[in-house]
This record gives structure tokens, sequence and C-alpha cells, in this order.
């Protein structure tokens, strides 16, 4: 079988003040019935970190803390994170 790209928009960027509670929000138009949500991050230096993974129902994030949120469409998910510190920057 031939691998399928999702397509994923995301804003490049994200700034916050610390301990200010953000989002980052992701669009996936296209997603299939069996397509997962993932949210990584990547330290400098380091490899892609698993931060969590859903298909639907919302998921709690423990390090950074927050919330992995999917719209009732599955067309959109946000990754809510609550007081992050200068040390969750990726």
């Amino acid at each position: 079988g031939a691998a399928v790209r999702a397509q994923v928009q995301q804003e490049p960027f994200l700034e916050t003040t610390e301990g200010t509670n953000t989002s980052i929000k992701c669009s996936h138009p296209n997603i299939r019935t069996g397509d997962f949500i993932h949210f990584y991050r990547q330290l400098p230096g380091r490899s892609p970190q698993l931060l969590a993974v859903t298909a639907r129902a919302p998921k709690a994030v423990r390090a950074p803390e927050g919330r992995l949120w999917v719209s009732a469409d599955r067309r959109s998910s946000a990754l809510w994170l609550w007081r992050p510190r200068r040390g969750d920057a990726a």
C-alpha cells in the first residue's frame, strides 16, 4: 500500500508569557476515520517527545500540564497548556 501524509495546518510560531495559559491550535481538514492525533514537543538538541495522542476523546497532558482537545468533527484540535514555564519551550 501507499503511505498517505495527512494535511496539517498549524501556526509555525507561538509565544506566550511564562505562567499564562495558552493553546496550540491545529487544523487537519482531511482527517480519516482511523487517524489518530499526535502532539509532540522537541526541546533543543533532543529527540521529539510524545505529549498526547487521541482519536477523539480529550486527553490530559502531564508535563507540561494541560489537555489535548479535539473538535466534534475531528477537523481541528488544540493543545491547551496551563501555566507554562520557560523550561517548557520547544
